[in-house]
């Protein structure tokens, strides 16, 4: 489908909506977690985020955790249903110090049985990408956050082709790609679609689905009211009928969404969560997100 196609169904019934995009579900739901593992400092200005040095928010910040911390959050999201396990990391890149580190955490995650290593640690150069293809490293996540005409209006000290690149690495490299998008930070309907489009182009095995949750002192604190609910589960349904062999998650700023509208979601567009909490929001408990999946009748998804 073209631009001018997604942006017809999306202003079609919503019920209607749903029943096209339900036609590429599976009854699968897959959980996955991470790990906080660097925080603050950011030299980049992104206008939503609470850890960028641009803006005084209130924030801990702290270095790389080290090896026992990460491996104990790993065991717990496994005990807690995860099969993909994250280590996220604040910046712009990983510096060569803590890129070694982050690449001795990669290995001790590959040796825990029943959980596939992650890692979300930003823009990437060949070497990097190169290094963790080779240590094992089974997904990547890096988000282009919003529509390509739309990016500078959300951040300015990087390009939204400098997230395209480190796609592109991920998959030369062949590890899976984790790629996705924060709704709600001003952009128009238009641009949701093209978010769509450019990830159909990507084709990331996973997209996660982050709705903005405004963060005080940002230059987005503002935002709450950019996008309703009605028009988050317009946009993943489209989202799944422009991308229908990848896994929409949902990730940050779900609780937007009602009980009865996240359900919806998972019943029509969604495949995927990030369980327990986010890197700096809150989530729900795997243990309540155990409990929806069970109500809808879905498959938990296990190694």
């Amino acid at each position: 489908m073209n631009k001018e196609e997604l942006l017809k169904l999306y202003y079609s019934d919503l019920n209607e909506l749903f029943k096209l995009s339900s036609q590429y579900m599976t009854n699968n739901v897959e959980f996955c977690s991470l790990v906080n593992a660097r925080n603050g400092k950011c030299s980049q200005n992104c206008k939503y985020c609470a850890q960028s040095s641009h803006y005084l928010t209130d924030i801990e910040d702290y270095p790389l955790i080290d090896k026992k911390e990460a491996i104990k959050a790993a065991l717990e999201a496994k005990k807690n249903g995860a099969i993909r396990f994250a280590i996220v990391t604040s910046g712009k890149s990983p510096d060569e110090e803590n890129f070694d580190k982050i690449l001795d955490l990669i290995d001790e995650i590959n040796k825990t049985e029943g959980i596939r290593s992650c890692a979300s640690i930003g823009i990437l150069n060949e070497e990097q990408a190169k290094l963790l293809a080779k240590h094992g490293l089974k997904r990547f996540h890096h988000n282009i956050n919003t529509a390509e005409s739309y990016y500078n209006e959300v951040c300015t000290t990087h390009s939204w082709q400098d997230r395209l690149n480190t796609c592109k690495l991920v998959k030369k490299y062949g590890m899976e790609l984790c790629c996705g998008v924060i709704l709600g930070m001003g952009e128009s309907v238009e641009q949701r679609i093209e978010m769509a489009l450019e990830l159909r182009d990507i084709e990331p095995d996973s997209i996660p689905i982050n709705i903005l949750m405004p963060i005080a002192k940002t230059p987005f604190e503002n935002y709450g009211n950019k996008i309703d609910e009605e028009n988050i589960l317009r946009t993943l349904a489209v989202f799944k009928i422009a991308n229908p062999k990848s896994i929409l998650r949902f990730c940050g700023g779900r609780m937007r969404l009602s009980d009865e509208n996240q359900e919806k979601a998972l019943k029509y567009c969604v495949e995927g969560i990030l369980t327990g909490n986010y890197l700096t929001t809150t989530g729900k408990s795997p243990l309540e997100d155990i409990k929806t999946v069970k109500k809808l009748n879905k498959n938990l998804v296990k190694i």
